[in-house]
C-alpha cells in the first residue's frame, strides 16, 4: 500500500510537444510503453510552458513560479539566480528527508559548451549529461565516461556533423548513435541503479531523469528510423499563407532559430520521421526504467510523472525548432501522473494547467506547505478524483523575455483561455489572435480583424493585468515606516 511519503520519478524531456504520443491522439508515433501509462494515470491534454525556451521553463516548473519572477528568463546565464535557487522543489525535498538524483540535463543556467554552475539544488546523485555532443570537455561529462567504459571513443561515436539542429537521416551503413550506446539508454541505466540503491528505512527518495531527445540534431538510431516511411507521414501543419505570415514577424524583427520555408525546402517528412523515431527510442527506454521500477518492488509507493519542457515547431508554419512563438506545438507539451492507489487510472483532464502546478502539486503530496507566493496551483484535487477535472484554471500564460538572446532580442507574452490565445509582440508593433476552438491549428490571425477588435481588446487588457500581477513585487515588509 502507498505511504505518506512517496518516492517520486520525474521523467522530463526535451522538446517533446503534446501531441507525440499513441493514446493521446497520434497514429503515426509508436508509444507502446507512453499508451500502457496513459491507462494507468491521469493525462493532462491541454498543459502549457510557462517559455518556449530551456532554461525558463525548467527553472518555471521547478519552483511553481514564472521565469520572471524567479529572474532566470534567458537560455544562457552564467549562475543560477538567487530567486530560482531558493524556490527548488527539489531543495525543498531533500531538505525535507527525501534522497535526491537527477541523471541527464539540469539546465538552470548556461549549458552550452561546459558544465553548468549549480546551486544549491537537493541532488545527492548528480549523472550530468547535458548533451549528446562532442563540442565540449568529455571528461567532465557522465555518459561520455559511461561510453569509454564500454569501450568505444566519445569523441567519435557523439559526431554532430550536421551540426546544431541539423537532420541527419541514419542509414544501415552509416548510423547516427545505436541505440546500446544512447544518451537516452545511459539515463536508464544510471536511473535504475539509483532507484535500486540501498536506503535507510522509510527513506524516500526523487529522481529527476532529463534525457536530450527528442532535441534537434534530428539524429534517430538507424534501428528507428527504419520504422518510419516518411511519404506515409502526414507532414506538419502548413498553408502557403504561413510563408507571408511568418515572413511578416520576421521583417518586424521578432526572433526564431529558423526562417520560414516551403516543408520541402528542408524535407519535413523526413524531419516528422526522425522526430517520431527520437520519441520511440525514449518510448522504449522509459518503459525499460518503469520495468525495472515494478521489479524493485517500488511501484505502488512510487510517483510518476511523466512531461516535457517545451514542444517543438518540427515544420509547423513552415518553422522547425523553436523560438519566439507561441504555436501549440511549442508551448503544449505531455503532462501524465501515476500513481497507484493515490490516482484515479486512465483519466484525461482536458483543463487548461500549467507547469508552474507541478510544484505545488508535489508539495501537497509530500505533505508540505505550499508557499504563499507560489503561482502554480496543486492538481492533487484532480488527481484524486475530487475535481472533474475540466476546470482548473481560466487561462494559462507563456513568456519569451530575451529567452535565446537572438539578433532581435525580442520579448513576447502569451494570454490563452479557453477559446482565445492572444500573443503580443512588445515592442515590434505585431500581435497574434487566434479562435482556439474554430482554428485549433492557428492559421488564421486575428489581430488586425475589424470584427474581432473588441475581443482583442478585451484580451489585451486581460493580458496585461495577467502580467503585471505575475511581477515580482519586491520583498517583504516586517514593518511599516
Amino acid at each position: 500500500m502507498p505511504t505518506d511519503q512517496p518516492n517520486i520519478l520525474w521523467y522530463c524531456t526535451d522538446q517533446q510537444r503534446f501531441d507525440t504520443i499513441g493514446a493521446l491522439g497520434n497514429p503515426h508515433v509508436r508509444t507502446p510503453n507512453l499508451d500502457r501509462f496513459v491507462g494507468q494515470s491521469v493525462a493532462f491534454t491541454h498543459a502549457y510552458c510557462q517559455s518556449p525556451i530551456c532554461t525558463p521553463s525548467r527553472s518555471s516548473f521547478l519552483t511553481g513560479m514564472y521565469p520572471s519572477r524567479v529572474h532566470n528568463s534567458r537560455n544562457d546565464n552564467e549562475s543560477v539566480p538567487l530567486e530560482t535557487a531558493q524556490r527548488l522543489v527539489t531543495r525543498t525535498l531533500a531538505d525535507a528527508g527525501w534522497d535526491g538524483g537527477l541523471v541527464g540535463k539540469l539546465h538552470l543556467a548556461g549549458a552550452a559548451t561546459a558544465r553548468e554552475p549549480r546551486a544549491k539544488d537537493g541532488y545527492r546523485l548528480f549523472e550530468y549529461s547535458h548533451a549528446p555532443r562532442n563540442d565540449w570537455p568529455l571528461d567532465d561529462h557522465g555518459y561520455a565516461r559511461w561510453i569509454y567504459s564500454k569501450g568505444y571513443d566519445p569523441g567519435q561515436v557523439l559526431d554532430v556533423e550536421a551540426g546544431f539542429g541539423g537532420l541527419m537521416v541514419p542509414t544501415a551503413n552509416r548510423d547516427n548513435v545505436p541505440p546500446e550506446l544512447h544518451q537516452s539508454t545511459w539515463c536508464t541505466d544510471r536511473a535504475i541503479a539509483f532507484i535500486n540503491e540501498d536506503r535507510p528505512p522509510e527513506t524516500p527518495w526523487f529522481l529527476s531523469v532529463n534525457p536530450y531527445d527528442p532535441h534537434p540534431p534530428y539524429n534517430p538510431p538507424w534501428e528507428y528510423y527504419r520504422r518510419y516511411d516518411p511519404q506515409l507521414l502526414p507532414g506538419p501543419l502548413f498553408r502557403d499563407s504561413d510563408l507571408e505570415t511568418q515572413g511578416h514577424l520576421f521583417k518586424a524583427g521578432v526572433d526564431f532559430q529558423t526562417t520560414p520555408q516551403h516543408p520541402d525546402a528542408f524535407r519535413a517528412k523526413e524531419v516528422q520521421a526522425a522526430y517520431f523515431a527520437m520519441i520511440e527510442l525514449i518510448d522504449a527506454q522509459f518503459g525499460r526504467l518503469l520495468q525495472a521500477l515494478e521489479a524493485s518492488g517500488q511501484t505502488m509507493n512510487t510517483v510518476v510523472i511523466y512531461t516535457s519542457d517545451h514542444g517543438e515547431s518540427a515544420g509547423d508554419h513552415g518553422l522547425t525548432q523553436k523560438g519566439c512563438r507561441f504555436f501549440d506545438g511549442l508551448t503544449r507539451v505531455p503532462l501524465i501522473w501515476r500513481g497507484p492507489g493515490r490516482f484515479i487510472a486512465g483519466r484525461r483532464c482536458d483543463a487548461l494547467v500549467e507547469l508552474t502546478d507541478i510544484t505545488p502539486t508535489l508539495l501537497e503530496i509530500a505533505g508540505l506547505s505550499v508557499p504563499g507566493e507560489t503561482q502554480g496551483r496543486s492538481l492533487l484535487s484532480i488527481l484524486q478524483g475530487g475535481n472533474p477535472g475540466n476546470e482548473h484554471r481560466e487561462h494559462v500564460r507563456c513568456e519569451y523575455l530575451d529567452a535565446a538572446r537572438l539578433p532581435g532580442h525580442s520579448r513576447a507574452t502569451m494570454y490563452r483561455n479557453r477559446q482565445w490565445k492572444l500573443n503580443i509582440y512588445h515592442n515590434h508593433g505585431v500581435g497574434e489572435l487566434y479562435d482556439m476552438q474554430a482554428d485549433p491549428h492557428e492559421f488564421d490571425n486575428l489581430w488586425d480583424s475589424p470584427i474581432h477588435r473588441d475581443v482583442r481588446d478585451e484580451l489585451l487588457r486581460a493580458s496585461f493585468d495577467a502580467t503585471v500581477m505575475a511581477t515580482d513585487p519586491g520583498p517583504s515588509k516586517k514593518t511599516s515606516c
